[in-house]
């Protein structure tokens, strides 16, 4: 069990990879700094009043101060820790959950193996862990019916760290509602609903959490999001499809026999992952606590050293390969050397950016920066502007011109920080190529690397800029692509863009480059039809 754990723990040892973490660490770090909630936003300069704005300002507020007090005592490697330690927790309550019932030692290592597996896609170090472990405390309490009187202390945590707290209103009223039909601990379990839903009404923002979850489910920026889209069952995490529709059949199969407990949180679960990607680890968490606990698991008898030594396998294997223990944050994803040029070169102004590095301008150029967009999801109407800017998809999308003109002047945009493509979708960004064009005369390159380029407009005479910014772009792209396949070759799409692009242009070299780069990655016939074209025509 402690070589299990141990895998866990390294397998959720990744590096720092999400975008949203930055902003998260710097409001923590404005909380304990100020002692005051940071409402009105003080790290960007386009905040609008929305439904949905102080809700996104302040909710998570404990979780970031207690994720910067742990930055602040461990760095990086104790933020890296602390989540692996709270996902390794879930996991091990589902594991002595499945165990528990059929009195199995390996049914709780299997159970907890497959809490895992869809775990594994939820390492981002986000509030939102808190949310299913506190489901997953609030159900472990509820089954052993022991130390029920710490719910409401829990609840109250839990309020102020999460805008998820009120999944465990659903996990209350499930058992309080299931006493009235079995009659067992009627008074005492509502007794703890009511007082455990009261003390979690006692955050910044009360019962909001309902209208601003109806807000977000009309956003047109939360539905370009893929958290808050549904998951494709047929795709990766594999884990979810198949505990989902393990779970429903082992309801259907044992319906005589489910507690109504179980059936409404199965139902209200399932629902939650099916609406949106972001909610599938509370299936993750339920489905093998409850096969367990309805299909008999007789596992074959085996010398007790055979799990071990398999644990112990793939603990060294993990570490072996550098998959385990990445106690780092990855630095190809943030733009650290754009934000030390923004800082050293005392650049102010409106700033233009990418809403994924938002959150990292946010940790280093603030407060001499404010950004313009970041992943806190502030503005439907900024975010329309922002994807206008990006794409300028009313006039032409390589141009100063129409459209984007208009809001660079009315924002008074000076500088522009920015990637060129979006790497999960592989879509490329025409703002830049837009900036780079010799007919924009008054922005100028300033700086660039694998991450980011710098454009300001009519710099000040000390800050040099680079001669034939076009050229320097175009190479830009390819480099930046390349660096991000690099380290995660499991996202190749922006080489298939660029490579089209190329070809679009009749640039052979580079579009025979990139294409190869993205075969070497991905099964692709159109893409490997286009490169023998082009090989052919050498």
């Amino acid at each position: 069990m402690l070589l299990v754990g141990l895998c866990l723990i390294g397998i959720f040892s990744t590096e720092i990879t999400d975008t949203d973490f930055w902003w998260h660490l710097k409001t923590g770090e404005y909380i304990t700094g100020h002692h005051t909630l940071p409402d009105p936003d003080p790290f960007a300069y386009t905040t609008a009043d929305s439904p949905v704005r102080r809700f996104n300002l302040t909710h998570e507020w404990l979780s970031q101060v207690l994720m910067y007090l742990m930055y602040a005592a461990a760095s990086f490697p104790g933020v890296i820790i602390a989540r692996a330690l709270l996902l390794t927790l879930l996991c091990g309550l589902a594991g002595l959950l499945a165990a528990r019932s059929p009195q199995n030692f390996y049914a709780g290592l299997a159970a907890g193996c497959a809490t895992a597996s869809v775990a594994v896609a939820f390492t981002a170090d986000r509030p939102a862990v808190v949310t299913f472990l506190g489901v997953a405390v609030f159900i472990t309490l509820l089954e052993f019916r022991r130390w029920l009187w710490a719910l409401p202390l829990i609840a109250l945590v839990w309020a102020n760290c999460h805008g998820g707290f009120f999944m465990g209103w659903i996990v209350l009223l499930a058992y309080a509602g299931e006493s009235l039909i079995t009659r067992r601990d009627r008074r005492p379990l509502w007794i703890i609903t009511a007082c455990s839903i009261g003390a979690s009404l006692i955050n910044p923002n009360g019962w909001r959490v309902v209208s601003t979850l109806l807000a977000y489910r009309s956003s047109a920026m939360t539905a370009n999001l893929v958290e808050w889209q549904p998951p494709k069952l047929w795709g990766p995490p594999y884990g979810f499809a198949v505990l989902l529709g393990a779970a429903a059949l082992v309801q259907i199969l044992s319906w005589k026999r489910v507690r109504p407990a179980h059936a409404v949180l199965v139902v209200a679960f399932g629902a939650a992952s099916l609406i949106a990607f972001r909610n599938i680890l509370l299936i993750g968490f339920l489905a093998p606590v409850l096969i367990s606990a309805y299909v008999p698991m007789r596992f074959p008898r085996i010398p007790h050293w055979t799990p071990t030594l398999l644990a112990a396998v793939v603990l060294a294997t993990g570490v072996a390969q550098g998959r385990f223990f990445q106690l780092r944050t990855a630095s190809w994803t943030v733009p650290s050397n754009a934000a030390d040029f923004l800082v050293s070169r005392h650049i102010t102004g409106p700033m233009f950016n990418t809403y994924e590095q938002g959150g990292y301008l946010i940790w280093k150029a603030w407060p001499q920066e404010r950004v313009f967009i970041d992943g806190r999801s502030l503005s439907d109407s900024v975010y329309r502007d922002y994807g206008q800017i990006l794409f300028n998809n009313d006039s032409a999308a390589d141009a100063i011109a129409g459209p984007r003109a208009e809001l660079l002047e009315r924002y008074g945009i000076r500088a522009v920080v920015m990637n060129t493509m979006d790497f999960q979708s592989g879509a490329l960004y025409p703002f830049a190529l837009a900036l780079a064009s010799p007919a924009s005369a008054d922005w100028q390159l300033v700086y660039d690397d694998d991450q980011a380029v710098v454009f300001l407009r009519t710099p000040p005479p000390e800050i040099p800029v680079f001669p034939n910014k076009l050229g320097r772009v175009l190479r830009h792209l390819n480099q930046e692509c390349e660096t991000y396949i690099r380290n995660s070759p499991d996202t190749p799409l922006c080489a298939r863009t660029l490579g089209n692009y190329w070809l679009r242009n009749q640039a052979a070299e580079p579009a025979r480059r990139m294409l190869r780069l993205y075969l070497a990655h991905a099964e692709d016939e159109q893409a490997r039809r286009a490169l023998q074209r082009l090989e052919a025509g050498r």
